[in-house]
């Protein structure tokens, strides 16, 4: 009984959802733009901590870890944005 409430409720939501105005250029084209960010910025602390997890031992480890994935989302979002 719950499962389907919560299924109605969703159902319903999507169709109220594909009823609305259809977007314009300028806002799918703001819309990628946050996309792009957004990924680049995610992309970059993702390779960032890789590349920082490979140095030091202990909590340095987790130091540099830490510092390349703030220094790579920096990088990408710089990037992407």
């Amino acid at each position: 009984m719950y499962l389907k409430a919560i299924s109605l409720i969703l159902g319903g939501a999507g169709l109220l959802a594909a009823c609305g105005p259809a977007p314009t250029p300028q806002q799918q084209a703001a819309r990628q733009h946050e996309i792009a960010c957004l990924s680049g910025t995610l992309g970059g602390a993702l390779i960032g901590g890789a590349i920082g997890n490979q140095f030091g031992g202990g909590s340095g480890k987790s130091i540099l870890t830490g510092a390349g994935a703030a220094t790579g989302s920096i990088s990408g979002a710089r990037f992407a944005c």
